[in-house]
């Protein structure tokens, strides 16, 4: 396995139109390199943004509601019809209580969403695993929007993440993040046990977010052909 997903959160990189021209240059690259990419934008542009692309388009927020009176939140069912496939809980930009992650990951599931989980900590990322979401995403927020990646600074981190969320479930996949920027800190990620990562600033407000892209998986298959001998 080897999975990019993209937060495309509110950069002006990523904003209105250039979040569907953003999506399109992520799924040529899902294309060319036959890798799974995942991007996640801001629910108002869901529609347009999966409208325009095949590759899995996840929302940035749920809020675990029903119909009925909830002015100002996110429904899942609307998220649904308007294009998401999963969604994102818990970043440390939009952070949640246990308990509402709980709620989210049920209502999630509920209409069919996957769901990534982004945790602070090794342990935090062991009590989510206890609620069964689709992948946990380890991302100290410290480094997040850095320069240093965290599979560089606290490479224990992840490999501590791992060996806890594996403890309450072995087929929940752990993906990591902040301050990830090129193959190398890929690589590590990789090797230390993650089966993707979560990327924001690195792809959407690159120069070139192509050859950005195409860098960072570029460690996913030098790690994948070191375990396995594939291509």
């Amino acid at each position: 396995m080897g999975i990019v997903v993209i937060n495309f959160k509110t950069y002006a990189e990523a904003t209105g139109q250039r979040a569907v021209e953003l999506a399109k240059i992520c799924e040529k690259v899902a294309k060319d390199t036959k890798m799974d990419v995942i991007v996640a934008v801001q629910n108002v542009d869901l529609f347009h943004v999966s409208s325009e692309v095949s590759i899995p388009v996840y929302a940035e927020h749920i809020d675990p509601v029903k119909y009925g009176a909830h002015t100002g939140k996110d429904l899942p069912e609307a998220l649904v019809e308007n294009g998401a496939t999963g969604v994102l809980i818990n970043h440390s930009e939009d952070r949640a209580e246990l308990a509402e992650i709980e709620d989210d990951i049920k209502r999630a599931k509920g209409v069919g969403l996957q769901t990534i989980v982004c945790a602070p900590t090794a342990a935090s990322s062991e009590a989510i695993a206890a609620l069964s979401p689709d992948f946990i995403a380890v991302e100290p927020p410290e480094l997040i929007g850095g320069d240093v990646s965290v599979s560089k600074a606290k490479p224990e981190l992840i490999s501590d993440t791992v060996k806890l969320v594996h403890r309450i479930d072995e087929k929940t996949p752990v993906l990591c993040g902040a301050g990830v920027k090129d193959h190398e800190d890929v690589r590590i990620a990789m090797n230390l046990g993650c089966k993707g990562i979560l990327v924001a600033s690195g792809v959407t407000k690159a120069k070139d977010p192509e050859k950005a892209l195409l860098d960072l998986i570029k460690g996913m298959k030098k790690e994948r052909k070191k375990r396995t001998g594939a291509a």
